[in-house]
């Protein structure tokens, strides 16, 4: 039986430590809109489209309306950003005192010498690895 078509990733969700540290990094620096939160337990932010939760992983581990989820060390997640808008993004994230861990060329296709976009890596104040790209660099 083949699978019914997804049409994309509606919420991704990465978990936190420092609740007020996690809001604000989201807020002010990354520059997301909260659209929800619970003291405690969640933040709920809008990433262009997409909806971006933040869940104490204690707390969502415990039974509650949802069954229990979370996770234990950090996660990750890739924000994809325009061409035009990518070196101001790592300009901005160094300016609020956020370190650039890495950054790296991905190649097109088999050829190794053609990169299709760029993409650098750095941390949220609960040790998660945040990415951002200017391409989507994944097959089709």
């Amino acid at each position: 039986m083949t699978a019914p078509e997804l049409t994309g990733v509606l919420e991704t969700v990465l978990y936190y430590t420092d609740e007020e540290a996690t809001r604000q990094f989201y807020s002010d620096v990354m520059g997301m809109r909260i659209i929800g939160q619970t003291q405690g337990r969640q933040i709920f932010l809008r990433a262009g489209s997409s909806v971006f939760l933040l869940f104490n992983a204690e707390a969502t581990q415990r039974p509650g309306s949802l069954p229990p989820h979370g996770a234990t060390g950090p996660g990750h997640v890739c924000f994809l950003v325009p061409v035009t808008a990518y070196e101001n993004w790592r300009k901005h994230l160094v300016s609020a005192g956020v370190e650039v861990l890495q950054e790296v060329d991905w190649p097109m296709g088999k050829s190794e010498q053609s990169p299709l976009g760029s993409s650098f890596y750095f941390r949220d104040p609960s040790g998660n690895l945040l990415e951002i790209a200017n391409a989507d660099f994944w097959p089709r």
